[in-house]
């Protein structure tokens, strides 16, 4: 799938990122979401590296990067540290500015790498979520429902780890199937490659990891940044599924507008996997809005 990319690993300590870069042009970086890697940008990728240098990682945790313990503080996998991971991968191509397209996680990622290092991210595209403490200050039954497995696995261990681990594929396909466009919507070997990263061991534990932190210190450092006036300056484009819980539950755009100075963006009739659900729709933004 991506056959003009070559693969890196870059560690920052103990923690080994690893990832694809390809094409030419001004940096940009992707981030994937849960409980995906990489991988998920096939369909879109090599089209972006016509136009740009595209720097796609796995996030800690997740596809083929370490997974650091988890502490009691939930520090190892606050959006704060994997920001610093992204940054970490960036420069290490040589980049002390770029640009980013994210979805999901990996999205809420790009939200604190923009405000903790504004000098670093020019303008940023997020795929189909609103600000995390906006989510959970404003959870409605519909919400709960859709996203089961944000307080599903937030409970304290070793419950969720022990009934992923009893069957890791079940779960994936559990969280990806039951969206919108079903299974369907992935390429096969993008869903073997998924399954595959999610049987590595330690998964379980460092997906709950992720998720404890962003009901945590993640709205800890949210709370910081609210109370401090603090918003994002970058441009920032925000685009949902019509058919995805995020848009049927929340009003985006308001939401982003409160916590960014600079917002644009729309819906596309597509599920929560945009970028595989709705890729030539996706590129067709990605290019409008990112400066080459």
């Amino acid at each position: 799938m991506f056959e003009a990319f070559e693969t890196f690993d870059v560690s920052r300590g103990a923690v080994a990122l690893h990832g694809r870069k390809g094409g030419q042009g001004a940096p940009l970086l992707l981030l994937h979401g849960h409980p995906q890697t990489h991988v998920m940008w096939h369909a879109v990728a090599p089209s972006l590296a016509n136009h740009f240098t595209v720097v796609m990682m796995d996030l800690r945790g997740y596809g083929d990067s370490g997974r650091p313990a988890a502490d009691p503080g939930h520090l190892a996998y606050s959006k704060r540290e994997m920001a610093l991971d992204a940054l970490a991968v960036m420069q290490h191509h040589g980049f002390d500015t770029f640009q980013v397209l994210a979805h999901d996680r990996g999205a809420r990622v790009a939200h604190r790498l923009a405000a903790d290092h504004p000098a670093a991210v020019q303008r940023l595209m997020l795929l189909d979520i609103a600000p995390t403490l906006a989510m959970y200050e404003n959870t409605s039954e519909a919400f709960a429902r859709a996203y089961w497995h944000w307080f599903f696995l937030i409970q304290p261990p070793p419950l969720p780890e022990a009934l992923i681990e009893s069957g890791p594929v079940r779960y994936l396909r559990s969280v990806m199937g039951k969206r919108h466009a079903g299974l369907a919507a992935f390429a096969p070997a993008a869903l073997a490659e998924y399954e595959r990263c999610m049987q590595i061991p330690g998964t379980a534990e460092s997906i709950c990891a992720d998720y404890r932190a962003s009901a945590t210190v993640d709205l800890e450092h949210d709370r910081a940044d609210v109370a401090a006036a603090k918003r994002l300056t970058q441009p920032l484009q925000v685009l949902w599924g019509e058919h995805g819980a995020v848009g049927q539950c929340f009003d985006v755009l308001r939401l982003w507008r409160d916590r960014a100075a600079d917002v644009s963006g729309l819906s596309l009739p597509s599920g929560h996997y945009i970028a595989e659900e709705a890729p030539e729709l996706l590129l067709a933004q990605a290019l409008n809005f990112f400066k080459p």
